[in-house]
């Protein structure tokens, strides 16, 4: 079985998709293990606590400290920087973390613990359209 789910995003963060999952998961229903795979390479995938919103800004923080636009300073060895300062920073941020997840699933739900939720990491500044392609077996 396979999807696409759509993310819009307007801008950097994390957006949760995982009730979406768990809805298509749900008409799947069954046992098996759900791949989900980010179909652009400047956004990223990942698994993350989703009780406290903090943790989300704290980590977007850590990713802008960590690789900062490519009009600063400290990366001016960039060369690719036409398509904007964000640009290749969101591609190295999406090098650093994954760009697929593989989630076991028990009786048509992901085995996801208490707080975690199913995040798209937009590294662009500009709104987009995200696609996850997903594949339950």
């Amino acid at each position: 079985m396979q999807t696409e789910f759509i993310i819009s995003t307007n801008g950097p963060g994390l957006y949760e998709f995982t009730r979406d999952v768990r809805n298509w998961l749900n008409s799947v229903s069954g046992d098996g293990l759900l791949t989900l795979f980010v179909r652009h390479t400047s956004c990223s995938l990942t698994i993350q606590e989703n009780a406290d919103p903090e943790v989300q800004s704290d980590l977007r923080a850590f990713f802008d400290r960590l690789v900062p636009p490519s009009d600063d300073p400290a990366m001016a060895y960039l060369r690719h920087t036409y398509e904007g300062p964000d640009d290749m920073p969101a591609h190295i941020k999406a090098a650093l973390l994954a760009v697929s997840l593989s989630i076991p699933v028990s009786i048509g739900q992901p085995m996801l613990g208490t707080w975690q939720g199913i995040y798209l990491f937009e590294h662009r500044t500009a709104a987009h359209v995200r696609r996850v392609a997903a594949h339950f077996a």
